[in-house]
């Protein structure tokens, strides 16, 4: 096997340094070497902070770097296409923040330039589909434990009215919906394996920012199989997950930002039995990271591709469109 992958940081954004960065870390086959910001004291302390070697005041600096193999974009939504595909022509495999892009049609572009590019490897990181819990909750739902899925519940909010963050900023792509709502999105897509037929979406906006700060809805897979949704950002903060089936019935506790020093749990529910299913801590930015970067050593094809992030953007869009002319929007 060859030595680590080497990662560039493209940017200083907070989720980068608090949780990915650290993760990188500590993940097998990996190594931190650049980061970069465009203000070149900001990358020039986190990087001493955090005992990164190199540190750049551009993004073009780290993008072009020849120690650098995998770029971590972690940059504001509406600036994931543009470095996401500067950094593949670079030689750079990407993994890069979701939502993937600002909207369907860019998400295309994307997938599209990367096609050009068949050696780098794009990835979007919904690092919950690496959290032991959810490969459980899979598992479960595929062995036919519970019978027929018939409806997916899941709930996501936290609360912040400050106008000055990147969330509640509508020309860059905040929001509830992009933000917290395309984990909405993606739970029913993964645990059924397919798509929605159409979407019903109910969207209320902040009178002064604009961001969507209050999203619910209905996806429908068709034969009677659906999945509901709320997901805020004026709210208190709470998440949660309830597949319902026609024979049991899973709840997941934490189902995106499951801690990585405390255990995770789900409970089953199986006519008359309850079962709690508790899961070691583990740090899912690690695992997530780790996977990719095998993918890059062994060559091998990436676990989720950008076809999953096109489609995911495809409902994120539709959702928002059924709130603006109140209908139904097909896929």
């Amino acid at each position: 096997m060859k030595a680590n992958i080497r990662w560039g940081i493209l940017s200083t954004a907070r989720i980068g340094v608090v949780k990915v960065i650290p993760a990188i870390m500590h993940a097998r086959f990996c190594e931190v070497t650049a980061i970069s910001s465009r203000d070149f004291d900001k990358s020039k302390s986190i990087a001493e902070k955090l005992g990164i070697p190199k540190f750049y005041g551009s993004y073009e600096e780290l993008i072009n770097d020849p120690d650098i193999d995998a770029i971590y974009n972690p940059l504001p939504n509406h600036l994931h296409l543009e470095w996401t595909i500067r950094a593949i022509k670079a030689g750079k495999h990407v993994l890069c923040e979701k939502p993937i892009a600002l909207n369907a049609t860019e998400a295309i572009q994307l997938n599209v330039a990367s096609k050009k590019y068949p050696r780098q490897k794009i990835m979007e990181a919904f690092m919950y589909h690496f959290h032991p819990q959810w490969i459980k909750v899979k598992a479960i739902i595929d062995s036919g434990r519970i019978g027929e899925v018939k409806t997916i519940q899941s709930f996501f909010s936290y609360y912040n009215i400050d106008p000055t963050n990147i969330r509640n900023k509508t020309e860059v792509g905040g929001g509830a919906l992009m933000d917290i709502g395309c984990y909405c999105m993606s739970f029913p897509r993964f645990l059924l394996g397919k798509e929605p037929i159409r979407v019903l979406g109910i969207i209320n906006r902040d009178p002064e920012m604009k961001i969507d700060r209050l999203a619910s809805g209905i996806l429908d897979f068709s034969e009677g199989v659906t999945s509901t949704f709320t997901c805020g950002t004026q709210l208190m903060p709470y998440q949660r997950v309830n597949i319902l089936a026609d024979k049991g019935h899973i709840e997941v506790e934490v189902p995106v930002n499951a801690p990585p020093d405390s255990p995770s749990r789900i409970w089953l529910r199986t006519g008359s039995e309850r079962e709690e299913i508790v899961f070691d801590p583990v740090d899912q930015y690690s695992l997530q990271t780790e996977a990719f970067a095998l993918a890059i050593i062994k060559n091998t094809a990436l676990p989720y591709t950008l076809d999953d992030s096109v489609a995911n953007m495809k409902v994120i869009e539709a959702v928002a469109e059924s709130s603006n002319t109140n209908n139904w929007i097909s896929i």
